[in-house]
């Protein structure tokens, strides 16, 4: 029997509403949710997903604010303006383009965002509170898989979880998430050996690579739940290019028991995400005040 495709586009619509209706509470009283993003360089791809941040915002309620450096501005120039923000009262929530012109360095930078208004997630001492169990902003793409696997209905406590791929924003932190709700974690690398033995064994098994087709039917345990979080972009016989992610799809359906897509999956997931994290901003900016 085929795997139940978990849809991320509807997930993150009804997200969405619910952050729309949120911030709509707020503004009848007088708060206004306030995101700055900093684009550090000139690139298309960067202006254009400031764009789509800015139209997601907007469908949301959210007030948006693109603030763009010089890509010459070296290390102190991207500090300053991240100084101005977090003592910005009017601004809630603050976040940094990725990547970064060469010659910064996006942790130390991420640093100096206060922790509070990090919608990403991605401080040091965010990050902190994850490891600790006392999660405040999760990181967005973690944050989205961990909604994806509850959605399926799996019982995470006592689950064996296996996740491939150890990066600081999507491997390490959903590892951590996932241990914070009593599922048994295997956190799998480039040094790991003999992959299939640790994925064949989990209950939920979430793929954060970025390899096209790394994962295969034979890798996974019949009736597992299965997220993508790969984006990989591959080129066609025809010429043409498809974006996959790391998990062969076809293939893999015909033994999970939930898989997500790509596209489709996690990735609307992660905007929505970052709506979430920029209400909870909000809120706990507020708190303070």
């Amino acid at each position: 029997m085929a795997a139940i495709v978990i849809d991320g586009n509807a997930l993150a619509e009804k997200a969405k509403q619910q952050v729309a209706g949120k911030v709509a509470e707020f503004s009848a009283r007088g708060r206004r949710v306030h995101l700055a993003a900093i684009l550090a360089g000139s690139t298309g791809a960067g202006e254009l997903y400031a764009q789509r941040q800015r139209q997601a915002c907007a469908a949301a309620g959210i007030e948006y604010e693109l603030v763009t450096l010089p890509a010459d501005c070296g290390p102190a120039g991207v500090a300053v303006a991240i100084a101005r923000l977090n003592a910005n009262p009017k601004i809630t929530g603050i976040m940094l383009h990725l990547p970064l012109p060469a010659g910064l360095d996006a942790t130390e930078l991420q640093y100096a965002i206060d922790p509070i208004k990090d919608v990403e997630g991605v401080n040091p001492g965010n990050i902190g509170h994850v490891v600790y169990g006392q999660t405040v902003i999760a990181p967005c793409t973690a944050g989205a898989v961990i909604e994806l696997i509850e959605v399926t209905g799996a019982e995470l406590r006592g689950a064996e979880a296996v996740i491939v791929g150890a990066s600081e924003i999507a491997g390490k932190p959903i590892a951590l998430l996932l241990a914070e709700r009593m599922a048994t974690i295997t956190l799998c690398h480039v040094a790991t050996r003999d992959l299939g033995a640790h994925t064949r064994r989990a209950d939920i098994l979430v793929v954060a690579v970025g390899k096209a087709g790394l994962i295969k039917a034979e890798h996974v345990r019949p009736g597992a739940v299965v997220i993508d979080v790969g984006i990989n972009r591959v080129k066609q016989p025809d010429g043409t290019s498809k974006t996959v992610g790391d998990v062969d799809f076809d293939g893999v359906k015909s033994v999970a028991g939930y898989i997500t897509p790509v596209p489709g999956g996690v990735g609307p997931m992660t905007v929505a995400m970052l709506l979430k994290n920029t209400l909870r901003s909000a809120e706990l900016f507020w708190q303070g005040k």
